[in-house]
C-alpha cells in the first residue's frame, strides 16, 4: 500500500530541498534577480524611449492634426501651406485651428556659451496650443518680439535657465545667433529626438529662422466641437483637402512618431534582444541550479519511487522548486528595477517608469523561465531507478 506521508503531513519537501544549501539558493536568487533586472531595464528603456519620443505630442490641444505626407518624424518635419487650416475651418464641426512651426535651432548656454540643438515651436500666442490650463496666461508674454518660454525639464546642458529665472534674474541668450529673452517657464520634458524645448510666437520663430516661408507650417492643430464624430470629420477633411497634407487623429499623430522609432530605427530590436538575452541567461542559471539539486538528491527521489510514489508526484516537487525560485528572484528584481528607474529619470529626464503591463510581463517571463528550466531538469528524475542507485 502506497504511503502518503508527504501529503498527509504536509511536508514542504520542495522548500526543504531548496533551503538545504543556503549558499546555492542565494546564488540562484541572485541569478534570477540579475535576469529580471536586465529584462526590466531593457524593456523599460525601450518603452521609455518610445514614450519620450511623443512627450510634446501628448500635450497638444487638438482633436485632429495636419502634417505633410513628406514628414517622417519629429526630427524630420516638412512644411505645408498654412491655408490648409483655413480650408479646414470651412467644415461645420471644426471650431478652431492653430498653426505651428516646428524645427531645431541652436541654443547658446547662457553660462558656458556652448551651443546645443533645441526644439523650437512657433505659434500664434492668442491660439490654444497645450492642454495645460495655465499655458494661455504664460503665452501672452510671447506677444513681445524676441520672447521665448523655456522648458524647465530640459537637460542641464542648456544651462541653469530655470534656476536663474526662478531667482528673478533676467535670462537672455542666443538662439540661432539671435538674441532672445526667457519670458517664462513651461514643463514639457525632453524627448528621444530633442533634449530640450522652447516655445515662441510665429513672429519670433520666423525671425530666428528666416529661411522658413511665412505661409508654411509643419503642424496644424484642429479642434472639433464636442458632439463631432472625429472619424467622420477626419474622412471628410481627408477627401476635401489637397494631397499635400495628411489628416491624423491625435492618437494617430502619437503613433506616427512611435512607429518611426519602432520600425525605422534599430532601437526596438536592440532592447528587445537585450531582454531576450536576459531571459536566456536566467534559464541557464535556473536549469543549472535545479539540475544540480535533482542530481544531489537522486537517491532520495529513488527512495520515494521505491516507496510507491509516482514520477508525476516527484515532478511536482521540482515544479514547486521552480515556482519558489521565481517568486524569490522576482521580488528583489522588481525592487531593484524601481530604484534604477528612479535613477534613470533623475539623470536623463526620460519617462522610464514601472507600469502594470511590464510588471506582469517580467513576472510571467521569470515564472516561465523557472518552470521551463524545471521541466528540463525533471528529465534527470527518469534516471532515478532504485535498482541502479541502490
Amino acid at each position: 500500500m502506497k504511503l502518503n506521508f508527504l501529503q498527509d503531513r504536509k511536508i514542504p519537501l520542495a522548500w526543504l530541498l531548496l533551503t538545504r544549501q543556503p549558499l546555492r539558493l542565494l546564488v540562484a536568487i541572485a541569478g534570477i534577480c540579475f535576469a529580471g533586472i536586465l529584462m526590466f531595464m531593457q524593456l523599460g528603456f525601450r518603452d521609455g524611449l518610445f514614450d519620450a519620443s511623443v512627450t510634446v505630442h501628448k500635450l497638444f490641444d487638438a482633436d485632429l492634426v495636419l502634417v505633410s505626407p513628406r514628414s517622417m518624424s519629429s526630427i524630420s518635419m516638412s512644411g505645408f501651406p498654412r491655408r490648409r487650416l483655413v480650408q479646414a475651418m470651412a467644415h461645420k464641426d471644426v471650431i478652431g485651428t492653430t498653426p505651428v512651426n516646428w524645427n531645431f535651432l541652436l541654443w547658446r548656454n547662457p553660462q558656458t556659451l556652448s551651443t546645443r540643438a533645441i526644439l523650437a515651436l512657433g505659434f500664434e500666442p492668442g491660439s490654444p496650443l497645450l492642454i495645460d490650463p495655465n499655458f494661455g496666461e504664460k503665452a501672452q508674454s510671447l506677444k513681445n518680439s524676441g520672447r521665448v518660454l523655456f522648458d524647465d525639464l530640459s537637460r542641464q546642458e542648456f544651462g541653469p535657465v530655470s534656476e536663474w529665472f526662478s531667482e528673478g534674474r533676467i535670462v537672455e541668450t542666443e538662439v540661432a545667433g539671435k538674441r532672445v529673452r526667457v519670458a517664462g517657464l513651461v514643463s514639457l520634458g525632453p524627448s528621444f529626438g530633442a533634449d530640450g524645448n522652447l516655445i515662441t510666437s510665429r513672429e519670433t520663430f520666423l525671425k530666428l529662422l528666416p529661411s522658413t516661408p511665412p505661409g508654411s507650417i509643419e503642424i496644424g492643430l484642429v479642434r472639433l466641437s464636442a458632439e463631432a464624430d472625429h472619424a467622420k470629420v477626419l474622412r471628410s477633411l481627408s477627401a476635401s483637402l489637397p494631397n499635400d497634407v495628411k489628416v491624423l487623429t491625435r492618437q494617430e499623430f502619437i503613433d506616427f512618431e512611435k512607429n518611426y522609432w519602432r520600425t525605422s530605427t534599430s532601437i526596438g530590436f536592440i532592447f528587445t534582444l537585450g531582454a531576450a538575452m536576459g531571459f536566456v541567461v536566467g534559464c541557464v542559471i535556473v536549469y543549472q541550479i535545479l539540475y544540480s539539486d535533482v542530481s544531489d538528491h537522486l537517491a532520495e527521489y529513488a527512495t520515494l519511487m521505491a516507496m510507491g510514489y509516482r514520477l508525476r508526484t516527484l515532478f511536482g516537487v521540482v515544479a514547486r522548486e521552480g515556482i519558489f525560485l521565481a517568486v524569490l528572484g522576482y521580488v528583489p528584481a522588481y525592487l531593484s528595477g524601481q530604484a534604477l528607474y528612479a535613477l534613470v529619470r533623475s539623470s536623463t529626464k526620460l519617462p522610464v517608469a514601472m507600469d502594470p503591463q511590464r510588471t506582469f510581463l517580467v513576472f510571467f517571463l521569470i515564472l516561465f523561465m523557472c518552470m521551463a528550466s524545471a521541466s528540463v531538469a525533471m528529465r534527470r528524475l527518469v534516471d532515478a531507478d532504485p535498482a541502479d542507485i541502490f
